[in-house]
Parts: structure tokens; C-alpha cells; sequence
């Protein structure tokens, strides 16, 4: 009964954690999100983000889940996503140093206006603040329980009396001593709990408790737990990470080798380390509590210099698998199961939409080739590519109309018709590269001089550039990545008017099938203008609505694809 007793105080306390989080996702998740997004181009900023948003959702593996998103098919760098991780171990560290406090009073108050938001309040962020407020009052109340529990008592009936009276009894207390002497055997041990328990905070606030009301956990025992608990907590980011791209487990494994790396070089040094802690600070609670947040703030100062090599490490361990030709069509991010989470369902249809960026950039890069050897070749596999594109439009559109739609917040809304439009202006620019190479391969227009050919050689480089930042602008919504893509859609503009005005010009002294190919030349660089305009979508997107520039609809009729 005393274990069932304590286990419960347990699950009651993983419980509540998980309302918290569910709470903040909810309530901030794509705000959280947009936060990481933009501190992804400076890894100090980096580690800052990331600490203070795994402080919000309680969870370094939500944090993991929301940066392996942008990290996803190299949409940012490696390198800033490690330094978020390196940051959200950090924030666990700090939320087991918050609750370590005697807060236990708040408890009852703290439900009480959970339940009082969650019954008044209209649905949206406040009636989800009141969840987060329940989930606080949970967790407050399981450690005060678990304290209780732990602690000597007075009555011979208590749970806590009859589990001192255990740890006295000469039998118990040699099989525990001697199952808490093997440093390794400790972390092993903590590393397995905390995995089966997905929470290393729980883990931590247990062994803080148990620390501080038994005398049989030494100082060294104690710290190798927390040195287990930390590489513990690092493993259900790994095992979650869906997806059969090796290149989805970089950071995860990124991370779960920092740790891992930290926690063999603390191990061994152990006896000295744990003695310095302990005497410092008496209280063997405080003591648990500094030495976990010691160890994650060591770890990513020594780290975040330590993150080029360690990035380019895991690339060979973990390359971009190349899909097949008949798999680019199915997706494999659409994940109906989290449909009920509004930030990691958009996360998981902004992930696909990367992947229709890709099938844009084949088209994009078939159209040199195609324009000057107008081969059916050329025209073939760009009708296979527009198969496959409007495979993966029409299964973004499906998903993302299937989300869960009580739980949106009025950013969410907003970055969900944001996806959509981006996905459907995708499918409008590979529409118009995939008829483009068609007409080419038709024969109807002449050969392009060396002139003009360089012309369109010279937009054609840059649409593929702005289709780049396109898909990094649309991941991180980074307000100066909207505008850079803005100022490139300007200049393209008037380097096509250009480029048209002077082939006009030279027109006048050409003979007659320098007219025939003129057709060719100004249709292929209008409809470049044209994709180009498409890519630009995402950046008036991302743009406050007091910054967007006004936008004008393109004036010549989209066609379907011609696969």
C-alpha cells in the first residue's frame, strides 16, 4: 500500500505537468513557436529562447518536437536548433529549482481559479491559462504529498513511518546501500525511470524529496541519479521522432550525445564534485537541486563553442535519406493523431509544405535543360513532378482542414490560413514552370539567342534563391526574412521590365526567327515573374497587417497542371 501510495503521488505529479503543458501549447503554442523561429540565427539567443520556453510548456521533449520542426530538411541550420536544446535543459533545471520552494499553500488556490477560468471563460487562451492553473495547483499538492510521505511521522501506521522504519531495518537498509554504492548502476537506474516516467523534473523533485528525508542516499549516490535522470529525460525526443528520414533524429541524438557526453566526464570525477555540493549547501534538497542545475549550466557553456564539429558529426551519422520517385507524392509528416494540438499539427503541414517546395525546386531546375534541347524528356518528368505536387497539395489541404478547430487560438487561425495560401500559391507557381516545359518540349517557340538566354538564366538563379528563403521565411515567420524576400520580388520585377524593354529594343534589328523566338523568350521570363510573385505570398504573410504592402492578383488565369 505504501508504494501504491507513492506511486500515485507520482502519476498525480506527471499528471499535472502534463496539464500544464497542454495548457501553454495550447494557449502560446504557436506564439512559443514563432519565438524559437526567430531566435534561431544567433545560438546564444538561442539557449536563452529555448530555456525560457521549456520554463513555459514544463517539457524539454515539447521543446525538442517544436525546434526538430525547423529543423527539418535544413530549413535553419543545425547549429542554432543544438543551442535551443542546449537552453531547454537549462529550463528544466530551472522549473526543478522553482518547485523546490514550499508553495504548497497556493495549491488550493491555484485550482480554484483553474476551474473558476475554465467554467466562465469563453473558450480561447483564458479558459486555457485556467487549465495551466489546475495543472500548477496538481503538481504543488503532489509534492507536498510526496513530502509527507517521505518524512518521518509520529503515528507507527503512517506511510513515511513505515518507510523510515524499512530504511532502519538492518536487512532493508544493507540491500539498499549496497544497490545505491555502484555510480553506474545508479545512473543506469535513474536513466530507465526517468525514460518510463518522460519527465525528468518528476524525477528530480522525487529524488530531492527522498534526499532530503532519508539518510541512506549519499552525496555520490545522489548525484550519479541526477546525472541518469538528465540522460534519461533526453531519450523520448529520439524514440518520438517520427518520420523515416534518418536526418529527423539529428538534434534528438544531438542532444541525447551532449548529455551523454557530460554525463561520463561528471561520473568521473564524481566522489569530489557530488562532496563539494553537499558541503556547500546542508540541505541535502538544495543540494540535488544546485548540482542538476550546475551540471545543464556547465554543459552548455562548455557545449555551444563544441556545436560546428558536433553538427558535422551528426550529418554522417545521420544523412538526408533520398525518397524514391514513387514515395515523393505520399506524405509522411501528416500526423492525424496530433491533430488536437493546433502548433504541432501546423508544424507537421509546414513540414509536407517544405517537401512541396522541393518538387518546385526540381520543376525549377528541369527549365534550363528543357529550354534549350526541348526534349519530351524534359516534359515527362515534369509532368510526374506535377503529379506529385498536387498529391501532396491536396493532402495538405485535407489534413489541415481536419484540425482540431476548438483549441485555436486567433495566431493560430491566422497561421493556418497562412500555410494553406503558401501551399496553394506552391501548387500555382509548379503549375506554371510544368507548362512552361511542355510548350518548350511542344516545339511552338524558336530557339532563344545567346542574349536573351543569359537573361533568363540570370532570373531563373535568383526565383531559386527566393524559393529558399521562401521556405525558411514560412518555417521561422522572421519578419526580416519577409522583407528581404520582398525587396528580392522588387528587384526581380524590374530586372525582368528590363531585360523585356532591351530584347524589344534589339527586336527592331532582327530577322524573322529572332521573332519567332522572341515568344519563347518574354513567356519564359513572365512566367518566372509569375513564381517569383508566388514564392513572395509568404512574406506580406508573415509581415504585421499594419507593414504589409498592398498586392496586386496576378492578372493572367492560373491553369491546372497538365499531368
Amino acid at each position: 500500500m505504501v508504494a501504491v501510495e507513492l506511486a500515485g503521488h507520482v502519476v498525480l505529479l506527471l499528471w499535472g505537468m502534463r496539464t500544464v503543458q497542454r495548457g501553454v501549447e495550447r494557449a502560446f503554442g504557436s506564439d512559443l513557436r514563432r519565438v524559437l523561429g526567430r531566435a534561431l540565427r544567433n545560438r546564444l539567443v538561442a539557449v536563452g529562447a529555448g530555456a525560457g520556453v521549456t520554463m513555459l510548456l514544463q517539457s524539454s521533449t515539447a521543446t525538442a518536437m517544436m525546434v526538430t520542426s525547423f529543423a527539418a530538411r535544413g530549413a535553419v541550420d543545425l547549429i542554432p536548433a543544438m543551442a535551443v536544446m542546449l537552453g531547454a535543459n537549462v529550463g528544466t533545471a530551472l522549473i526543478v529549482k522553482a518547485l523546490s520552494f514550499d508553495a504548497s499553500w497556493l495549491s488550493p488556490l491555484l485550482m480554484l481559479v483553474g476551474y473558476i477560468a475554465q467554467k466562465r471563460a469563453p473558450k480561447g487562451r483564458m479558459r486555457e491559462l485556467g487549465r495551466v492553473a489546475i495543472g500548477l495547483g496538481l503538481v504543488l499538492l503532489a509534492l507536498h504529498l510526496l513530502v509527507e510521505t517521505l518524512q518521518p511521522s509520529g503515528s507507527a501506521q503512517a506511510p513515511s513511518a513505515i518507510i523510515t522504519a524499512l530504511l532502519h531495518d538492518s536487512a532493508s537498509h544493507d540491500l539498499l546501500s549496497a544497490l545505491i554504492s555502484d555510480p553506474i548502476v545508479d545512473v543506469l537506474l535513474a536513466a530507465v525511470v526517468t525514460f518510463a516516467a518522460h519527465s525528468s523534473v518528476a524525477v528530480i523533485l522525487l529524488l530531492a524529496s527522498a534526499a532530503a528525508s532519508t539518510d541512506v542516499l549519499t552525496p555520490m549516490a545522489a548525484a550519479a541519479f541526477i546525472l541518469g535522470a538528465n540522460v534519461g529525460g533526453a531519450l523520448p525526443p529520439l524514440v518520438e521522432t517520427s518520420g523515416a528520414n534518418p536526418a529527423n533524429r539529428r538534434l534528438p541524438a544531438g542532444n541525447l550525445l551532449v548529455r551523454g557526453c557530460g554525463c561520463l566526464l561528471v561520473l568521473s570525477f564524481i566522489g569530489p564534485l557530488s562532496a563539494l555540493v553537499w558541503s556547500r549547501y546542508p540541505d541535502p534538497r538544495t543540494a540535488v537541486v544546485t548540482f542538476h542545475l550546475v551540471f545543464n549550466l556547465a554543459l552548455a557553456v562548455c557545449s555551444i563553442g563544441l556545436l560546428g564539429p558536433l553538427r558535422n558529426l551528426l550529418v554522417r551519422i545521420f544523412p538526408e535519406k533520398v525518397k524514391a520517385a514513387a514515395d515523393v507524392g505520399h506524405p509522411i509528416f501528416l500526423d492525424p493523431e496530433v491533430q488536437d494540438t493546433p502548433y504541432l499539427a501546423l508544424s507537421n503541414a509546414a513540414r509536407e509544405i517544405l517537401r512541396m517546395g522541393d518538387l518546385v525546386e526540381a520543376l525549377l531546375r528541369l527549365l534550363p535543360t528543357g529550354l534549350a534541347q526541348r526534349e519530351k524528356a524534359s516534359a515527362d518528368q515534369a509532368r510526374v513532378l506535377g503529379r506529385e505536387l498536387d498529391m501532396l497539395h491536396a493532402a495538405v489541404k485535407s489534413y489541415m482542414a481536419s484540425i482540431e478547430r476548438s483549441g485555436l487560438t486567433e495566431r493560430d487561425v491566422e497561421r493556418l490560413a497562412d500555410l494553406l495560401e503558401f501551399a496553394v500559391n506552391l501548387g500555382h507557381a509548379g503549375d506554371t514552370v510544368e507548362r512552361r516545359l511542355v510548350l518548350a518540349a511542344a516545339g511552338v517557340d524558336g530557339t532563344m539567342g545567346g542574349i536573351e538566354r543569359e537573361a533568363v538564366l540570370g532570373i531563373h538563379a535568383r526565383v531559386l534563391a527566393n524559393l529558399r528563403l521562401a521556405l525558411s521565411t514560412m518555417m521561422t515567420e522572421d519578419e526580416r526574412s519577409a522583407r528581404q524576400l520582398l525587396d528580392a520580388k522588387r528587384s526581380i520585377n524590374e530586372a525582368e521590365r528590363t531585360a523585356s524593354r532591351e530584347h524589344l529594343t534589339r527586336l527592331g534589328r532582327s530577322d524573322g526567327e529572332a521573332l519567332v523566338a522572341s515568344g519563347s523568350f518574354l513567356s519564359t521570363m513572365r512566367d518566372l515573374k509569375l513564381v517569383n510573385s508566388h514564392l513572395a505570398s509568404i512574406g506580406y504573410a508573415v509581415l504585421e497587417p499594419r507593414e504589409r504592402l498592398p498586392t496586386k492578383a496576378p492578372t493572367e488565369p492560373l491553369e491546372g497542371s497538365l499531368g
